[in-house]
This record gives C-alpha cells, structure tokens and sequence, in this order.
C-alpha cells in the first residue's frame, strides 16, 4: 500500500484510524511501548536496519598491497637470486639472499595490508555513527528520544522542518507539511502532503511545515532500505593535503628512479670494465673467462640493488601517514564530541581564520528558564506567581498550550511531570505549568483549524483555533520587538481591551531592559477572527495566510540561558590563535551584546558600536562591495535571519578569510554549504543541516569547537614533521648509495638492508609520527595558510642541516671506516654493519628531531605518547636481533660493545641537533 502509495487501498482499511487499530496504535498516545510490545512488533514487521555490503576483505588489502610495480620488481628478483644462489652455492647456503629479500618484501606488503586494513574499519564505524539519527517518538502518551534503528512499525512519530523521515508511513495530520523527496524520485521538486496523498517514503526530508507520521514500513521494507542495501558507503575520498602529498611523492619518485638509473649504469658499466671487485680484491667479471650464470647473478645483484633505491626513494609512507593521521584525528575527535562528516575538514580547520558562531546552546548552556514576564502591563513578580494573574490568565495559556511543537505528560501515578520540545517552548510550558495551565484539557477543548509553523526569516509562528464555542482565535509567539509591532492593544489586568500607542514606550523599555540582562524576549499575541472568514476547503485552507496585524498583546517573557562554563576561555584561545570568533544570531541585538561582552567576544562596551555590532536587516542593505568591506569588522550580527548568515560568509571568504560557521536550522544549510568548514549541532540541529555540515558537534558545545581547530592544526604539524623525517631519510640513504656507487662499484647498505630501513621510514615512522596529540603550542601560532608550501623554512633549515651531517658521517665511515675503526682489508663486512647500524640509528634519533621541527625541545612530552615510545622500543629491539642474530639474512655480523658505542653517539649526536 505505502510502496504503490495506493489510497484506495488505504481507505478499504478505514484511512488512518482504521489502520492503526490494525496496528493496535493510539494516534494520540503512540504505542504502549514495552519490551514485549516492542519484540513482537520487531519479529512481526522486522527492524529498522538494513543489510550493509561488506567492507573489502583483509586479502584484498593483501593484494592491492603488492601490486606496486617495485615491489613487483623485487619479488621477480628474489625468485631469480634464489634460483641462482642455489645453482652456485648449493642449497645450504644459496637460498639466504633470495629468501631475505622476499621475507622483506612480504613483511613491507603485510603491515602496509596491516595499516589501510584498520583505517578501512574505522572509517566504517564513523559512516554507522553517522547513521544512527537520533529523534522522538510518541510512546505510551510521552515523548521520547531514540536512535532511528528502534523505529518500529505502529509508532507515531512528529515532523518538524528539517527532519528525516525516519521510515515509512502514512499523515496522521499535518500542517503545511511539504517533503522533498528528491532523495528517492530524483526530482528536486518539493512534495506537499495532506489527507489526499497522506504516504511519507523513508529517507525524504522534511522542507517545511509539522505533522505526526504513523509508520508502517522499516529496514528492508521500505524503499530507501532496499536502495541502501543495494550500495555500500564510499570511504575513498581523497582530502586536498593527500593530493598534494601524493604529487610530491610522485616527483620525489622520479627523482629517485632518475638516481637508480644512474646507479644501475654505473655499475653494469664498472662490472662489465672489470671494476668491480669482490671483497678479497678479486674482479667479478673477466671477459672470457667467468661464467654466463656468474655474469647473470651479478646483473640481478645490481638491477636489485637499483630497484632498492627506487623503493626508498619512492615514499609511499606520506599518503599513508596522510591517512593514519586523519583516521586517528578522525577517533580523537570523536571523544571530544566532534564527528567527522568529510575527511577533508579535519585538514580545512586548521586552517581557519574565522569561527562564525550561533549563541544559542553553542555559547549558553541551552538550558532556559522564564525570570521575568509582564503580563499586560503588570510585571509578575516572582514571574510563576498564578496569584498576580488576573482574567488574562485564560488566554494566555490557551495559546501556550495550543501555540507549540512541545509536550507536557503528566504521570498517572503523580510522579514529576515531564515536558518536550525545543528549549525555548519547554522554558514557557514549564512557566505555563507553573501558573495552572491544564495542557491536555485546553488541546482537547479547542481544534486547531491551521499552523504557521515558527520561522527564522519571520522570527514567529502561529495557529488559528476554533473553540467549543465556535469562536476562532489567532495566537502568535516570537520575537518581542516584531510581535509587539503588530500589536495595536493588550489587555489591562480586568481583562478590558486597551489601545497600546500610549504604552509602547514602556513595553520596548521593558523588552531592552530584559535583552541588556542577557534574557531572550518573547511576546505572545492573539487576535479574534470571524468564523465565516476561514477557509473551509483544505486546499484552501492548507494556502491561508494567517493575519499577523492587529494583534492584542497577553505577555512578554525574559528567558534566561546562561554562558556555557569554559567558553570565555575558549574565546581567549581563539584570539591567541589567530582566529576571530563572530557571534550571528537570531536574538535582539542587546541580548546578543550582552551574551557577547559575558562570552569575551567583545571585549568592552566601548566596542559595541556599528559596525562591530549590527543588526541583520542593516548588513544585507548594504551593496556587495560595502559588505565584503564591512564584514571584516563585524564581531557580533543581532536579528539575523540564514539569508544574513549566508551573506555574511561570502563577504568573508571574499575577503579571503578561511570561514567556519555553526549552524541547526534548516534554513542554515545554504551557510554551512558555503563556509569552508560547516558545523553543524548533534543535539539541536536538524538533519538537512547535519547534512550539509563537514562535522556535526555532538554536544552543540563552543569549546568542542575549538578542540577541532587544535585537532586541525594537529593534522597539519604531524604531516609535516613526517615530510621531514622521510625527506633526510631519502636524502641520506640516496646520496650515500649514489656516490659509493660511482666511486668504488659498490654500495654499503644491500637490498635487504635498504628495505628494512623502508620498513622504519615508510610504515612505523608514519604510524609514530602520525599520531602525535596536538600540543598547547599549535594554539599559539596563526592559522597556516591554504597555499603556504608543505616545506617551510625552518623544515628546509632542518632537513639540509640532519641530511648533510649524516651524510659526512657515514660518508666518513665508508671511505675511511676501515683505519678509523682499526679493522683489516678483509673486514669490509663489518664497516657496512656499522654504517647500516649507525644509519639506522640515525633515523631512530630522527623520529624524535622529527616531533617538534620548531622547538629547542625535541624530547618535551614525550613520555606522554606511548604509542611513540612503543614504536621506537620496537625498532631498537628489532635492530639489535637483525644485527646479533640474523646476520646470514642481512649481510651483517654482530658488532662490539665500542662499534655498537659509536653507532649510538652518531645517532644521538643527530637527533639532539636541535638543542
């Protein structure tokens, strides 16, 4: 019936209360909604869930691994020296060089498979965490919020502008309710819903108006299950630091294969001129006389040992320290409440130069309570005191009751009485409550005839009922200052009308008096109407414009939100950082001041002149030029509607500003859209606008903010101390290799060695790196520029300074080695070990330079990150049982205490550089 939307159908069952007797649902009360009901209906018409394509498979992994061409090369050069190996040397002793080289190669292709497997599996919990919407449902007569996949099939859930639908269903009742539906037809064309075409499809959003939805289809039932069932969620974004990372990685490859070319001439050359020599000073090759086999196992030693080169020059490990970076933010970010909707917007933040705030439940607590009220024009003190109500008292909870989205349940055994909705509506039903307003009698005693639903351009909403008495009342709630200007009386404390042109003046005294207090002014107004006037057909009626004019004023309420605690400081950290906070909000511009001055956003009153402070209708007068010059100087933006906020972006980013802009509305998502970073909030923000945003800030907190800046910057700085430790890795072992090749045929560090060292540099050096918490320090420099190189100075400074000591030492070590060691002619072996060793040692020592690029301190924190202090044990551990104990596999042999001394003192000499 829903699938085929077949109304026919739906009226053989009795329409919509047919239906949900079927379903044994109460449309007014929801389900009963315990365990047994809840299980049955689950068994009965299935979950809310669908089956999700598996993830790619850990051999996948395994072999997109080791499809890289270099490896390839190795792998077909392993096969081939082992073939030969045992053909010359026999068995026992022939298979160490070929098996060396494949286990390094097979170790490199695991922990490579190793590492993108993880990221593949935490991106798939952040895409389900992304999925698991939160949203209320009517159960058992009360309100209640829970995830989308316990939606079951009888419940009654409320629609308001911006959400999902959460499964399939049919329109209890609606007002002014259009879907759009794009999602699942494709056209963009909005879909308005009333008792003609009553069925709601899952995954469509809500554009605008209320209602309350009976579900009748979840999970693989419905449309948008099987449509998302069918696809699998993609997590092979590229971010715009991965692209660049991975064109300096293709040119630094290049240049590392234009050296091996050089290398592998060199050598062909020196061998085939009889230049190379053997470690007893024998030649390899003499024309004539050695062997066909012998020359073929000397050419696959030297073609190894220039793929080797391609391989270490080739640094796979700086898209993959990309990816572990951002996958590890990405799960720090998590716990400070920020959840990642687009990867690129980890990288996009550190870069901001602005944050464009809301006020509401971003810099306050969201937590409202009335503390003033003027009803008529007597101020109730205390504000909940029923006794200084008169004759007004009716009206005015009527059009409180009648007037909202929110809910009040009372409890039959008398327990606390609950009530739901936005802030804002639970600050006055609580104050309704409190003054004896009877929530369920006065919805039952009257209809509601039409609904204008709240809205952010207008700053109000409204509804027309029709008594028991058949008398029609508009009732209007909004902003203080545009409500009482469409007020022409209020009534006096006898109840009497009276004309509102003599008090005026006292009535915008009192509404500044509260706004300079920090308290959010709202009016609430109601005017009769003639019965004979509404529309009585519901085409008609679903297209009428309720009057707004002359209405008669029943109160004004001061609503106190309080500064969330820590945001001060959090304004402070900004500013130090570089980043201009902006508060943009819908309320009155002296409540907005006020919030701004208590937040530190204005620093004094004395800055609270235009432009530093205006209103909205004042900025989108302006021209576009006047407002890109205008917006630089804007701190705080009163009586803003999202039109203003969009504007208020583009200005800025014109100006060159890397903008951030929090944002819950639905209307906000043309903002979020625009802003190089979009926020959206988790607890007050509606879907279209989780959508739209790059991360959705869980708990609508300022300073979770600021923690994704630090997490931003951090992406940043752990990227760039990488490129460092890879670049004087690169550097070293090329140079080294290049100029013992040409100069005496031969290379101090073999394939298998340079592997290893690969293995440091490429895979555990990204993953130390990467995984750096960011520091206090990132906050007290300025926002790094979109196009600032990825090297910046002091990184050139550092990596010529470490590349050229290393590169004398060891350069040192292998011409004059054997006299400075006091080791024999016949001992080369061991001053190759010691210049592997020390090497390696090197760039251990370099991981640690490699933390801090501008800091005297390299070793400042450290202890703090284990994973760090893990990987560099692990690698010294593993050296040492590569040296003493593998010494057949990697051409080594075991060092004395003194040789292992120097090795040590050049590196440490190397990672202190610094200090």
């Amino acid at each position: 019936m829903t699938r085929d939307h077949n109304i026919s159908s739906l009226q053989h069952c009795g329409g919509v209360k047919g239906l949900s007797k079927m379903l044994k649902t109460n449309l007014a009360t929801g389900i009963v909604g315990d365990e047994n009901d809840l299980i049955k209906r689950m068994n009965t018409f299935g979950a809310n869930r669908y089956p999700q394509k598996n993830g790619r498979s850990f051999l996948r992994f395994l072999w997109e691994a080791w499809q890289d061409l270099t490896l390839i090369i190795l792998i077909v050069a392993a096969i081939a020296s082992l073939g030969l190996g045992i053909k010359t040397e026999g068995l026992s002793r022939g298979w160490y060089d070929g098996a060396s080289i494949s286990f390094a190669v097979m170790l490199v292709i695991i922990v490579t498979a190793v590492s993108d497997y993880r990221q593949s599996l935490q991106f798939q919990n952040l895409n389900k965490e992304k999925q698991n919407i939160q949203l209320e449902v009517m159960r058992g007569g009360r309100i209640m919020k829970i995830s989308i996949f316990d939606i079951v099939v009888g419940d009654v859930v409320p629609l308001r502008i911006g959400d999902q639908v959460p499964a399939d269903g049919i329109l209890i009742t609606g007002h002014s309710l259009a879907i759009d539906e794009s999602s699942m037809t494709g056209e963009s064309k909005i879909v308005h819903k009333d008792q003609n075409a009553p069925f709601l499809m899952s995954g469509c959003k809500v554009a605008d108006g209320i209602g309350t939805m009976l579900v009748t289809g979840v999970g693989i039932n419905t449309e948008w299950g099987l449509l998302m069932a069918s696809i699998s969620e993609d997590t092979g974004e590229e971010t715009p630091l991965q692209v660049r990372l991975n064109g300096l990685a293709t040119f630094i490859g290049i240049v590392g294969l234009a050296v091996a070319l050089s290398v592998l001439a060199i050598l062909l050359g020196r061998y085939f001129t009889g230049n190379t020599k053997n470690p007893d000073g024998s030649v390899q090759f003499i024309k004539g006389e050695t062997t066909v086999s012998k020359a073929v196992d000397g050419v696959i030693k030297i073609i190894t040992i220039a793929v080797t080169i391609v391989v270490v020059a080739v640094p796979e490990g700086l898209p993959l320290a990309v990816t572990l970076t951002l996958a590890y933010s990405m799960r720090k970010m998590m716990a400070d409440k920020a959840l990642v909707r687009r990867l690129s917007a980890c990288e996009t933040m550190g870069s901001s130069t602005t944050i464009c705030s809301d006020k509401t439940g971003t810099l306050t607590l969201n937590q409202m309570t009335v503390v003033e009220a003027y009803v008529g024009k007597q101020k109730i003190n205390p504000p909940d005191d029923p006794s200084q109500l008169q004759s007004q008292a009716g009206l005015l909870c009527e059009g409180i009751a009648q007037n909202t989205t929110g809910n009040v349940f009372v409890p039959k055994d008398g327990g606390d009485v609950e009530i739901s909705g936005s802030p804002t509506e639970k600050a006055i039903l609580s104050w309704a409550v409190k003054l004896g307003m009877d929530f369920d009698d006065l919805r039952a005693e009257s209809k509601i005839l039409h609904v204008f639903p709240f809205n952010s351009e207008k700053k109000r909403g409204g509804v027309a009922i029709q008594t028991a008495d058949s008398i029609v009342h508009i009732h209007w709630k909004g902003a203080a200052e545009m409500v009482l200007a469409s007020c022409t009386g209020f009534l006096d404390s006898n109840g009497s009308l009276q004309s509102i042109d003599k008090e005026m003046d006292y009535f915008k005294v009192a509404i500044d008096d509260m706004a300079a207090c920090s308290l959010r002014c709202v009016a609430i107004a109601y005017r009769p109407y003639e019965l004979d006037k509404v529309p009585t057909n519901e085409e008609s009626l679903g297209k009428w414009v309720l009057p707004e004019d002359e209405l008669v004023l029943l109160a004004i309420v001061g609503i106190k939100d309080p500064c969330r605690p820590g945001v001060k400081d959090a304004v402070k950290v900004c500013t130090a950082a570089g980043v201009k906070v902006r508060m943009v909000t819908g309320d009155n511009i002296q409540t907005a001041k006020a919030i701004a001055l208590e937040c530190g956003i204005l620093s004094s009153g004395a800055d609270a002149k235009e432009p530093n402070i205006i209103e909205g209708k004042v900025f989108r007068a302006y021209s576009e030029k006047e407002r890109e010059i205008i917006a630089k100087k804007i701190t705080v933006m009163g009586r803003s509607s999202p039109n203003d906020k969009l504007l208020l972006v583009q200005a800025l980013r014109k100006g060159g500003e890397v903008v951030a802009v929090t944002g819950d509305g639905t209307n906000d998502a043309p903002a979020l859209h625009e802003a190089d970073i979009g926020l959206s909030m988790g607890i007050q923000g509606t879907e279209v606008a989780k959508e739209s945003s790059d991360i959705v800030i869980l708990d609508d907190n300022f300073a979770s903010v600021v923690k994704v800046v630090r997490w931003g910057r951090s992406v940043y700085a752990n990227i760039q101390k990488f490129i460092q430790f890879q670049l004087t890795v690169n550097v070293g072992a090329l140079v080294i290799n290049v100029v013992a090749a040409i100069s005496s045929g031969d290379v101090p560090l073999n394939t298998v060695q340079l592997l290893w060292i690969n293995l440091i540099m490429d895979t555990l050096g990204a993953l130390a790196l990467a995984t750096e918490p960011p520091t206090d320090h990132l906050m007290h420099r300025t926002p790094v520029g979109r196009r600032e190189p990825l090297i910046t100075n002091i990184m050139w400074r550092n990596l010529l300074i470490q590349a050229l000591y290393q590169i004398a030492v060891l350069l040192v070590l292998n011409f004059r080695g054997l006299s400075i060691l006091h080791l024999n002619q016949d001992d080369t072996i061991v001053k190759n070990t010691m210049i592997f060793n020390a090497f390696v040692l090197c760039q251990v020592f370099n991981e640690f330079n490699a933390r801090k690029p501008d800091e005297i301190n390299v070793f400042k924190g450290v202890t703090q990150n284990r994973l760090f202090m893990g990987i560099v044990g692990f690698t010294v551990i593993l050296q040492i049982i590569l040296i003493e104990f593998t010494g057949d596999f990697t051409t080594t042999v075991r060092l004395n205490w003194k040789q292992w001394l120097i090795c040590v003192a050049i590196g440490t000499v190397r990672g202190t550089f610094p200090i």
